[in-house]
């Protein structure tokens, strides 16, 4: 009997990125909602079929799932000994796979009288009280780099209007080196909130093992400590990145603290020393905020005696994965079904997709440019983004040769439920689907038209008809305006109106 799968395959993808960068199979299975042994299970049957990240293009949903799933001190005295270079020692400790045990053995290789580990550690740990809890945290270089927004805001003026617009402050902080980003921009809707993370990657020239948010709604869906749902666009992104997505719990300040007070720097820092400057862009802004940033970054901290700047280059910068060759470009992912007329809808344009997939559920993946059908990881249809011009986008390759899979939505089977209800509704749908290039297109319009009408008094239906092939509205939404706004009654109330000759009553000519 074939052990029965928990994850989906997505999760499986996710599942084996996050592994590749060595988060464990218990952290996993937090971030997935699954439990730790199923996590580990599946690592196996991964391991097994010789899958690892990152995973090949090609490797579709079903191919995917058919590979997964066919088949433990030293004691010393309290007087005070050769005392260690404490702020060096914590710098040390910020390097991958350093520890106090590697720092205590290479203390003791040059003062071999010093301290017993028991007592290092416990020296080591004042040092560390008399830190700033944002030092105090122990992350690995190269490690975490933690986000956030603000709850400050920086006022930019419409040089035009004079009008007072706020934007947004992005921040960013890393979590071995301290070194700081920040950025404004005008929201916190998702291209903005994925556009900052690629400036801020380029802007550290590099790429940590894991992403940080504090659970804002533009990256993560449902903000839940067992299913942290990460937002399909955001997803595609730390993907693109070779980046795992780990959000901040809810209610645990010890996740969020290294950007908290990141936050709060930044906003002493920044927001302080530029609030008597007036901006006329976010331009502007941005290359004000960036003269900050360098004084941040380089501004030495005192406990551990150097900069931000310093410890990134030093210690954080070498453990960073390199950037991939080009910048990610910013798609919105969205689910969509496949309708009778074999095209699916992005903002009032329609985009073919092969016939077979009707009433299918789909991925379409949207950017500036391109729409993007996927089905089950396979790729099915791709086209231009029509801004203008006819709503259809076809391909005629998508086109059936036969409507095996829909033989009963025909033009005549319209036609019949038309001619039920009078003759100028038959009129409409015969102009529906003559005004289409392919009637297949107008059967989302006759359909719903027909469906506007049922319940309705067939006379009424029948006036509503011949106003709107009089008029050419020829689609849902101009047909189900002259319903709602009574159009047909007071074209009527015109046609059956006398015309009234009176003397006082002027025409044309008098204002000529």
């Amino acid at each position: 009997m074939p052990a029965k799968r928990e994850l989906t395959m997505r999760q499986i993808r996710q599942m084996l990125r996050l592994h590749r960068d060595g988060v464990s199979a218990r952290e996993i299975g937090r971030t997935l909602g699954a439990a730790r042994s199923t996590v580990q299970d599946n690592l196996r049957r991964a391991a097994a079929a010789g899958l690892a990240w990152p995973l090949d293009a090609e490797l579709t949903d079903d191919v995917l799932e058919q590979r997964l799933f066919a088949r433990a001190g030293v004691r010393s005295g309290f007087r005070r000994r050769s005392e260690p270079d404490w702020a060096a020692l914590a710098r040390e400790l910020k390097r991958a796979g350093v520890n106090l045990m590697v720092l205590w053995e290479e203390y003791r290789d040059g003062h071999p009288d010093g301290y017993g580990y028991s007592r290092f550690c416990d020296l080591f740990r004042e040092f560390e009280r008399r830190l700033s809890p944002v030092m105090r945290q122990h992350h690995a270089a190269g490690d975490k780099v933690f986000v956030d927004y603000s709850g400050k805001k920086i006022g930019i003026v419409d040089p035009e209007t004079g009008v007072v617009r706020d934007a947004e402050i992005f921040v960013a902080v890393l979590g071995a080196s301290n070194y700081t980003y920040a950025e404004a921009s005008w929201t916190q809707t998702l291209p903005d909130w994925i556009g900052a993370h690629v400036r801020l990657f380029r802007f550290l020239g590099g790429v940590p093992r894991l992403v940080v948010p504090d659970n804002l709604k533009s990256g993560v869906h449902k903000a839940s400590f067992y299913d942290p749902e990460i937002n399909r666009s955001y997803g595609m992104m730390a993907a693109h990145y070779g980046v795992g997505v780990l959000p901040a719990r809810p209610r645990k300040p010890r996740d969020k603290a290294k950007v908290e007070a990141g936050v709060r720097f930044a906003q002493s820092y920044i927001l302080g020393r530029l609030r008597h400057q007036t901006f006329f862009s976010l331009g502007e802004v941005n290359a004000a905020i960036a003269v900050m940033l360098g004084r941040i970054n380089g501004r030495v901290m005192r406990r551990l005696g150097v900069s931000r700047q310093d410890l990134f280059a030093s210690v954080e910068r070498p453990a960073l994965k390199p950037l991939p060759e080009t910048d990610y470009e910013f798609a919105e992912w969205r689910l969509a079904r496949v309708g009778l007329d074999y095209h699916v809808e992005v903002q009032s344009f329609l985009y073919s997709v092969p016939h077979s997939l009707i009433r299918e559920q789909v991925d379409v993946r949207i950017t500036t440019r391109t729409i993007e059908v996927f089905h089950r990881g396979r790729r099915v249809a791709a086209h231009q983004r029509r801004y203008g011009g006819r709503r259809h986008g076809t391909d005629p390759d998508h086109m059936p040769s036969a409507h095996r899979r829909y033989a009963e939505w025909t033009p005549e089977r319209f036609r019949r439920w038309a001619r039920s209800i009078g003759p100028s509704t038959e009129g409409l749908v015969v102009a529906v689907l003559a005004n289409r290039p392919h009637p297949e297109q107008g059967f989302r319009t006759c359909l719903g038209v027909l469906r506007l009408f049922k319940g309705l008094d067939p006379a009424r239906a029948e006036t509503v008809s011949a106003r709107a092939v009089e008029i050419g509205a020829l689609n849902y939404k101009s047909i189900a305006s002259i319903l709602a706004n009574k159009l047909d009654r007071s074209s009527r109330q015109t046609e059956n109106a006398a015309v009234i000759d009176h003397p006082n009553v002027r025409g044309p000519g008098y204002f000529h």
